[in-house]
């Protein structure tokens, strides 16, 4: 068996629809919307850089059925400049482009596959003794386990699959071909390359199961680090898996902790410092930043009041701390609370204070989450994109509990304590 390298990458979501953003005039919208298109040119950079000998992209490479052919030709282009440079790539559709016209349509380059619908598909490198397996989605709902269908290891190959699934099931991402770690070790195979989840994971090493996670992130849900895996084969066995860091947009949520802060100028200076480090830690990367706030402390009162205005000072205060095309804080949330309680009262506004310090934090009435549900429901995407621990998501399964309203207890009792 030859020594080779390749890089393993997913999702790549090229021109993904980033809702919410012309809404608010401060996002800059043109720079995260190119994001994707940007992300995929830095992995072909680096295909090229480490003379890597294939690149193998495990599904969701458009975010849908888009009319736009500029999407395609972006892609197209990327793969021209890697199989002009000698490197062949091999990729499978996923739940995302399953559908996708452009994806029917396209042609792609000598040098590039895309393998087959309808049945597994192999594919020979005998250049690197490699031979590389894997099935693209036909439609987006595929709920049968079609890694049962992967044939059998080919002797004295390192064999290598391509597979868009959520294996067990992950948080947050439906159930699209699952299976099992140990059906996927069973099989033989010497490397999984795994697509669909957008959080790196190596799932096993003996053999190499792995999520690369997504090239790109694109909202707060999809925070941190983003990129693909740069493995390394020696003579038949997998000898390094890195992670490489592809991204050009940062997601972020930074915590700051505002316990004992004596007012909302003492909470900014602590903002200050919290996004001045958080950009740094970015590498020159755009910070898309979510500032949240905990503790108790005396400037509860005056944060909560006008959360839109709190947004506004958080923004106009951080630029002290980085330029303004060095981030965006793309929302604040306030998890802090009154720093003592309220002074007790025998009038009718101490017992109303006494009634809301204890009322039980229940889960919302099934009315209320059906409704949640339904508002979720006219925006398609808009639960994936918002994530599970956005309290509309949380509203609709009927969950919002403790948290959120506890703090619109805090909020009502810091008011009802400064009359």
């Amino acid at each position: 068996m030859t020594s080779f390298r390749f890089l393993h990458a997913a999702d790549l979501h090229l021109d993904s629809p980033l809702r919410g953003l012309d809404a608010d005039l401060s996002a800059p919208a043109a720079r995260i919307r190119g994001a994707s298109r940007e992300a995929l040119s830095a992995l072909v950079d680096l295909a090229i850089a480490e003379q890597v000998d294939f690149v193998v992209v495990a599904g969701d490479l458009y975010d849908g059925d888009w009319s736009d052919f500029r999407t395609g030709q972006a892609l197209v282009a990327a793969l021209a400049r890697l199989t002009r440079a000698g490197i062949r790539v091999v990729a499978i559709r996923g739940n995302h482009d399953a559908e996708s016209q452009i994806t029917r349509d396209l042609r792609l380059p000598d040098g590039a596959s895309l393998l087959s619908t309808r049945r597994p598909e192999s594919v020979l490198l005998a250049e690197h003794g490699v031979v590389l397996h894997g099935q693209s989605f036909a439609n987006r709902d595929v709920t049968e386990n079609i890694a049962l269908g992967y044939p059998p290891p080919r002797p004295g190959l390192f064999n290598l699959a391509l597979l868009h699934t959520a294996a067990t099931g992950r948080p947050g991402h439906a159930s699209y071909a699952p299976c099992t770690v140990e059906q996927l070790a069973r099989h033989g195979y010497d490397y999984w390359a795994l697509g669909h989840i957008h959080t790196r994971e190596v799932v096993l090493r003996d053999p190499w199961i792995v999520f690369p996670g997504n090239l790109q992130g694109r909202h707060i849900n999809e925070a941190g680090a983003k990129g693909a895996s740069l493995v390394t084969v020696r003579e038949g066995r997998v000898a390094g898996v890195e992670h490489r860091t592809l991204d050009v947009v940062r997601w972020q949520r930074v915590a700051v902790d505002c316990t004992g802060a004596a007012d909302d100028d003492a909470v900014l200076n602590r903002v200050l410092r919290a996004v001045g480090e958080a950009v740094d830690a970015a590498d020159g990367r755009l910070l898309a930043l979510r500032l949240e706030l905990s503790g108790p402390t005396a400037a509860h009162a005056a944060l909560a009041r006008d959360r839109g205005e709190t947004l506004g000072r958080m923004r106009a205060a951080a630029l002290e701390a980085a330029p303004e095309e060095a981030f965006w804080i793309e929302a604040v949330r306030l998890g802090t609370r009154p720093a003592t309680p309220p002074v007790p009262r025998a009038d009718a506004v101490g017992r109303l204070l006494d009634t809301i310090a204890t009322l039980p934090a229940e889960a919302l009435p099934p009315d209320l989450a059906e409704y949640a549900g339904q508002l979720l429901q006219r925006a398609p995407g808009l639960r994936d994109a918002l994530g599970p621990d956005h309290p509309a998501v949380q509203a609709a399964e009927g969950r919002l509990g403790a948290e959120w309203l506890g703090r619109a207890r805090d909020l009502l009792l810091a008011r009802l304590a400064e009359d």
